[in-house]
């Protein structure tokens, strides 16, 4: 088997982890080539073969497996989420395993899955030019983005802590006036921030959408219609509650199901896609990409449903 793995040195995934996973494959057989983001190379260049090889791991945190993903969507290339960065949401979401030898088997042994993918573009304003990303997980304007910038610099000493000591350094996020148009129907609301989600488990292995499926051709647009961080409490609660039965309501949240859905939001808010910032703010708009990406999941996922051979 020939593995291309794509490795983004600025998430530092774990040195001896790396190392690790790297053996295992070697101890499989597999044909193990190595990229790294560095000096001028592009993404396109780094990739520039993968339709010759079997798998392509992306070693970095989301927004890195999200880019290897969007890069190669619709060309059927199966993508290794490594969890290499922060929170690793994509590898969470999948179920994939964090022991290195575990994970290399899965490379080399799991199965490939259809997963929708979404894209978000900032339209071209007078400061910034358009751009387009791609995501797995989710985009999203207001809060969630202001939680992002403020953990940015906190994400190397404390981890995933980052994005608690975000949230509380956000404690009276920004209130906007929303107007949303869901596949050409218009909402007019408000609040701290609008989520656009594709895979629905967020930082702490939380569903903010209950049921939410990456495989539907549908995003879930999520509006957060608290006026503060402490208003969330009841629905983190909620969210929590799903671990051990069934619990659907997500107090102080709006949830809509939409193919494309533009935002604007009155005052401006900043976007981040996947943990990344956008070098702008709103306006902008967001569609689904039905089945997009191939990524690779453990035999008996039930992202396998309805593919040939698998035990789902």
């Amino acid at each position: 088997m020939n593995v291309l793995v794509i490795i983004n040195p600025r998430a530092r995934p774990s040195e001896a982890t790396l190392n690790a996973y790297l053996e295992a494959l070697g101890d499989h057989g597999a044909e193990v080539t190595l990229r790294s983001f560095s000096g001028d190379a592009t993404l396109d260049e780094l990739l520039r073969d993968a339709a010759d090889r079997d798998a392509v791991a992306a070693i970095g945190g989301d927004g890195t497996v999200s880019s290897v993903a969007y890069a190669l969507r619709d060309t059927g290339v199966p993508v290794l989420a490594y969890p290499g960065g922060t929170a690793n949401l994509i590898a969470r979401n999948l179920r994939l395993p964090t022991d290195p030898a575990a994970l290399a088997a899965a490379t080399l042994a799991g199965r490939p899955a259809p997963i929708d993918l979404g894209e978000l573009t900032a339209p071209a304003r007078a400061d910034s030019p358009a751009r387009t990303v791609g995501f797995c997980v989710a985009a999203g304007a207001g809060f969630d983005a202001a939680i992002m910038e403020t953990a940015r610099g906190l994400k190397a000493t404390i981890g995933e802590g980052a994005y608690v000591m975000g949230a509380l350094q956000n404690l009276a996020p920004t209130v906007a006036q929303f107007t949303l148009e869901l596949d050409g129907k218009a909402v007019e609301t408000e609040g701290i921030a609008v989520l656009v989600v594709n895979l629905a488990r967020l930082q702490f292995d939380l569903a903010m959408a209950h049921g939410s499926d990456a495989q539907d051709g549908l995003l879930e647009v999520i509006v957060v219609k608290t006026r503060t961080a402490a208003g969330l409490l009841p629905t983190v609660w909620a969210a929590m509650l799903d671990r051990v039965q069934e619990h659907p309501q997500r107090p102080g949240l709006a949830i809509h199901s939409a193919r494309h859905v533009s935002i604007a939001a009155e005052p401006p808010l900043p976007l981040q896609y996947d943990g990344e910032l956008m070098p702008c703010r709103t306006p902008a708009e967001a569609r689904v990409l039905p089945g997009a990406a191939m990524f690779i999941v453990p035999d008996g996922s039930p992202l396998l449903r309805g593919v040939p051979g698998s035990r789902a």
